[in-house]
């Protein structure tokens, strides 16, 4: 008997609060809306870590970020996936993942996938700020030197410059196109087009990463056109979003949210466009009627809540960690879960699904026959991520850990880092301005305790050391090959 195939959309920065069947009132995804109504939808999806680098060892290998040590980054060499899993079992397997530099076969991302296209290949256009050459470029050299030994002068070097650069390029000629970083979501669906085509009749899987809504923001004309905000042009998306990536005070960029707001938003309604793109080709194709499809998002995105953007490893807040998800499987009405669920289960979840056994190495469990039935138990969620930007380096890596422990309206947040314990009372307080005293609900506070430490302890005690060794092996002759391949560039530029 022919076996469900399946096809996983991940969204980057995508929050719960923007889409329409959690709530939100703008119409940005009116087609995902549409196909709620028939599917599983979970209004408390919880990422297990952020950002990306931090959350998808969970999406697609069921296993915390820091399982395998703060060291390793990625899928380990060899460590079993849902795509390994499906593969083994005869599955065609294919991903399409739109230009995030940490999904790619560096980290281990491609292990399972017949067909995978990372799309780094292609070129990056610029920042979109003129580039200083000769006499201008050695003259702003000295002057900014000059000024960043006094706060005052350097902040105004800042400032000065800043609109400088916005002057030289009011009258260039630019468009969206020419401006986004990331292939946009239609191209990543004319790729799944391409090879659904070709496909024999068979089961497959098909994981497909869009990064629209991520920073830079700049979504095709037609997506803002159709939010009501056609007045926002390439010119304009350019000088929001070099403004939004200003280090200024908080104060001043809140005059630019609401475009900013618009910009995502309209990210997110080109994402949906395409999605409802790939549904009519697989309806066409007669692979819909025995899909499973779900959707859901790596992390969330801040703007100015906590004085914060982006989506930098430095909290744990709801508005990134808090993530949609919805689940449709064929033939069966769907239903509406408040309670929390962990994305650490959501692989397990998605090959039972399929009538697939999950790898022995998940640390995620299935909770696909709750589901099924209806009673989905509330349970613990764990959150956590290294405090760290620039994940490359593995010194970074190796600061201190964050960790949020989400079970109902509460949440203990712990900062090893800075020896904070802040929890929340997230109903009567949704955007987490006050942490509660330390001695109000001190029985709640230790059983959120007492989770994060068996968490941490799990950890501790069940780390695959095969799986370490491999990973910090392919760190090592990845650096080799990085250095041979400078000094060889080296010499021929000699």
């Amino acid at each position: 008997m022919k076996k469900r195939s399946l096809i996983l959309v991940t969204v980057d920065c995508l929050r719960a609060d923007h889409v329409g069947f959690l709530g939100y009132s703008r119409p940005v995804t009116p087609f995902l809306d549409s196909l709620a109504g028939s599917s599983f939808v979970f209004s408390n999806a919880i990422a297990a870590g952020a950002p990306t680098y931090f959350s998808f060892p969970a999406i697609i290998a069921s296993r915390y970020p820091l399982a395998l040590g703060r060291d390793v980054l990625g899928i380990a060499p060899g460590e079993p996936t849902i795509a390994t899993a499906l593969r083994d079992v005869g599955y065609s397997t294919a991903a399409f993942l739109a230009g995030n530099p940490y999904l790619n076969a560096r980290f281990g991302y491609q292990q399972g996938f017949d067909t995978f296209r990372d799309f780094l290949d292609a070129a990056l256009p610029g920042s979109g700020l003129p580039e200083e050459q000769g006499i201008l470029s050695e003259l702003n050299n000295r002057i900014q030197k000059s000024t960043s030994g006094n706060g005052l002068t350097a902040a105004a070097y800042d400032e000065l410059y800043f609109w400088y650069c916005q002057w030289r390029t009011w009258g260039e000629q630019v468009s969206m196109d020419r401006l986004r970083r990331y292939p946009a979501a239609d191209v990543m669906v004319d790729q799944a087009r391409s090879w659904l085509s070709g496909l024999e009749d068979g089961s497959f899987f098909l994981w497909l990463h869009f990064m629209d809504p991520h920073h830079p923001y700049y979504p095709p004309q037609e997506a803002l056109s159709a939010l009501g905000e056609p007045r926002i042009t390439a010119q304009r998306a350019r000088f929001l979003n070099s403004f939004w990536n200003r280090d200024v005070a908080p104060e001043r960029l809140q005059r630019y949210r609401t475009e900013i707001v618009s910009l995502y938003d309209a990210g997110v309604y080109w994402v949906d466009m395409q999605i409802a793109r790939l549904v009519r080709t697989l309806q066409q194709f007669g692979r819909w009627d025995d899909a499973v499809f779900v959707v859901t998002a790596d992390h969330g995105e801040a703007f100015l809540e906590h004085d914060l953007r982006y989506h930098s490893p430095t909290n744990l807040h709801e508005e990134l960690i808090h993530v949609p998800l919805l689940l449709r499987v064929p033939g069966i009405a769907g239903d509406r879960f408040q309670c929390q669920f962990s994305l650490i289960d959501l692989a397990p979840t998605l090959l039972d699904t399929l009538g697939v056994a999950a790898p022995g190495g998940f640390q995620g469990q299935s909770r696909w026959k709750q589901i099924s039935e209806g009673n989905l138990p509330s349970e613990p969620t764990v959150t956590e991520c290294v405090s760290c930007n620039n994940p490359v380096r593995a010194a970074d890596r190796m600061r201190a850990r964050l960790l949020a422990v989400r079970d109902g309206d509460y949440k203990l947040v712990l900062d090893f880092g800075k020896q904070l314990e802040c929890m929340y009372d997230l109903k009567n307080d949704p955007k987490e301005i006050s942490p509660l005293p330390n001695d109000v609900m001190p029985g709640k506070r230790a059983r959120l305790l007492q989770v994060a430490r068996a968490h941490i302890q799990n950890e501790r005690h069940g780390q695959n050391q095969d799986l370490w060794w491999r990973a910090r092996l392919r760190e090592l002759q990845q650096s080799i090959a990085t250095g041979s391949h400078q000094r060889s560039a080296a010499g021929v530029s000699k």
